[in-house]
């Protein structure tokens, strides 16, 4: 028997999360000195966070400690359950070199014990779709195994793109050169961005100026969006005027997508900052982008 586990950088909503009977690692985050964990919402503080961003604050990510995740996977392991971890992006933080750490010393304590960790190459809701799913195959008694296998081809469809408002947060972040930052701003580009197939961040377009750019997402889901079956998560950090305006593109268009729309949570947004504008939804395979380096937009 195994318990299914996933983590807040999925950004499934709380409420979510409770239907599907999910457990989930709560990742930290810090801005004006304190330090918080992200609780999909249930009781954060969006505008305080992003109002704090857009007057000056840097918020900091921090990755967990060998520690943290003995303490998370101990009391699983002591009643003797297995796990299943459906995670964000390995690329994306040195916080799964600390997970490595611990499961190598729980090992030795839990010899029959295991923690399956599945990679999703995303993050936000590109990886909370594909946690979605595969809950919902647990939930009807699929093995782990079985679930594995699923995604091993899901995540190759998800499609996921967003463009940041103001792209000195990535730069900031480590996910942008400085030269690209500046110039980009500059010259007003907005790149397009989604994850390629080693989970980092790729430029799929470039485009000229904010409108443009709700259009160009817009246009992505139109033209790519296949399996109806799954949702639409259209999000916004703190731009719900523009979200709204995504959304209302999308559904014009195609009457069969299920639009949900979300908040992107204060540890994404943290990196992206605010007025950053995104799509996930499923199409029939993943997109390929312009370049694979994170500092050629």
């Amino acid at each position: 028997m195994s318990v299914f586990l996933c983590d807040s950088n999925c950004e499934l909503w709380h409420t979510r999360l409770k239907e599907l009977g999910i457990d989930y690692i709560s990742m930290p985050y810090c801005y004006n000195e304190k330090e918080y964990y992200y609780d999909l919402g249930e009781n954060t503080d969006f505008k305080a966070f992003y109002s704090a961003v857009r007057g000056g604050a840097v918020p900091k990510t921090m990755a967990l400690n060998p520690e943290n995740y003995k303490e998370i996977l101990t009391p699983y392991f002591e009643k003797g359950e297995d796990v299943l971890y459906v995670s964000f992006s390995h690329a994306m933080s040195g916080t799964f070199d600390q997970l490595n750490k611990a499961l190598d010393e729980l090992k030795v304590q839990f010899p029959e014990r295991k923690c399956t960790v599945f990679n999703t190459n995303s993050i936000s809701l590109g990886a909370g779709i594909q946690v979605e799913a595969a809950a919902e195959l647990k939930n009807k008694g699929a093995s782990d195994e079985e679930i594995i296998a699923f995604l091993n081809n899901f995540t190759d469809r998800v499609g996921l793109y967003f463009v940041v408002d103001d792209l000195m947060h990535l730069k900031r972040g480590g996910r942008l050169s400085t030269t690209s930052a500046v110039a980009g701003t500059l010259l007003k580009i907005k790149p397009m961005l989604t994850f390629n197939e080693e989970g980092g961040l790729s430029v799929f377009e470039k485009v000229m100026g904010r409108k443009k750019a709700v259009r160009a997402l817009a246009d992505k889901v139109i033209k790519d969006l296949t399996a109806t079956e799954y949702p639409v998560y259209v999000v916004d950090a703190d731009c719900k005027e523009d979200g709204d305006e995504l959304a209302e593109l999308i559904s014009s268009a195609r009457k069969d997508a299920k639009i949900i729309r979300q908040t992107v949570g204060p540890v994404i947004g943290s990196h992206c900052g605010p007025g950053t504008l995104g799509v996930i939804f499923i199409a029939d395979n993943r997109p390929v982008a312009l370049n694979k380096q994170n500092d050629n937009c």
